[in-house]
């Protein structure tokens, strides 16, 4: 009898474990290439790009099964330069996202550095949160949807729904961690909806004196190369659209509004508004072509400016993991005042802001995910 009840424990012990499934996976992407970029200080500049498309990245996923459909997730993610080993943001080691959370039917709550509703329901419906990478971000990437920028959420807590008949929606909020509960604080809210070939989506960012606390929920903002430090100052950002795919091809729409207002002692302002149609169309299995028009209208103040950007982009897929890629961006700039706000294509670490209101970036490469 003594031998049945022990076998009978141990037996429930190794249940016990085999109950608890967990696992840990590597995954990253290494992107490289020779990047041309036009009117940097008056010159051409020839550069050997890191993540023209894909920031360089590695990271660890996991996933603990609880039992009862309740399961704990993670995820660390690291940006670098794939050039030289650098960190992609100075100082932090895990730049794109460190998250822990709890996983149920009812959806998922993370604590962490992670991304906003922006990023999850309305950047993966434009051409640089899909396929094309930095150098399709819309102008100076005000309206942050390029996430090779490093624009993740600090100390911030997420909520995001199940999928219920193809309709989902979610809620950021990134605390200050300061007695001063407002100051570089962050929410966002947004929702999708997701049907055969159909996809909608639409978000609400917004961020309060991200500059005047450093340990808060965003990062430092830096619009086009103009500092900001210990200036407070409201930054929102809107965003709505929807692609189609058909049979090889994937068509968007996608409207954005980048605001930044109440700035420190007066009464300045910036918007922009950006208008983008975008479509990618594989050839082949191995061979997709993308192209994509953004016009902005935007304003400093009284002054008012335009900007126009077309991009091209080809890519073959050498296997299922490793693709070359050679894709090009153009931008010009003008003002019914006369004068004219300089060209800014988002161009990763290669960057380099236009001396005039014209800018070309060009780049060949290649990426390889693991």
């Amino acid at each position: 009898m003594k031998k049945i009840l022990i076998a009978t424990a141990v037996a429930a012990s190794f249940a016990s474990v085999a109950h608890a499934q967990s696992s840990v996976t590597l995954y990253g992407t290494l992107d490289a290439g020779l990047t041309y970029t036009s009117n940097v200080d008056g010159h051409a500049q020839w550069a050997l790009g890191s993540g023209s498309v894909d920031e360089n990245r590695f990271g660890l996923r996991g996933v603990e099964d609880l039992g009862g459909g309740l399961k704990t997730i993670f995820t660390l993610e690291q940006g670098f330069n794939l050039n030289n080993g650098s960190q992609a943001q100075s100082g932090k080691m895990f730049s794109r996202q460190a998250f822990v959370g709890l996983s149920s039917q009812a959806g998922t709550v993370t604590l962490g550095r992670q991304y906003d509703e922006m990023h999850d329901f309305v950047a993966p419906l434009a051409a640089t949160g899909s396929w094309g990478g930095s150098n399709f971000a819309h102008f100076g990437n005000l309206d942050m949807l390029d996430d090779n920028s490093g624009v993740a959420t600090n100390n911030s807590i997420k909520f995001t729904s199940a999928n219920y008949a193809g309709f989902s929606f979610g809620g950021t909020y990134g605390f200050s961690n300061s007695s001063k509960f407002a100051a570089n604080r962050e929410y966002s809210f947004g929702a999708g909806y997701e049907n055969a070939g159909l996809r909608i989506g639409a978000g609400y960012q917004q961020r309060n004196s991200p500059n005047v606390n450093d340990k808060g929920a965003s990062d430092l903002v830096d619009m086009s190369g103009l500092d900001l430090a210990d200036v407070t100052f409201r930054q929102r950002s809107f965003g709505a659209g929807a692609s189609y795919a058909f049979g090889p091809a994937v068509v968007g729409l996608l409207w954005t509004q980048a605001r930044f207002d109440n700035f420190t002692g007066n009464s300045a302002s910036i918007h922009t508004n950006n208008y983008e149609v975008n479509a990618k169309y594989n050839l082949t299995p191995a061979l997709g072509l993308g192209a994509s028009y953004t016009y902005t209208n935007g304003a400093i103040d009284d002054f008012h400016f335009h900007a126009n950007q077309f991009g091209l982009q080809g890519d073959y897929a050498l296997s299922k993991r490793t693709d070359i890629y050679a894709q090009g961006v153009y931008q010009v700039t003008s003002s019914p005042q006369g004068t004219f706000v300089a060209a800014a294509i988002d161009n990763g670490n290669a960057s380099g802001f236009s001396s005039s209101r014209r800018q070309a970036v060009a780049s060949v490469g290649m990426r390889h995910r693991f």
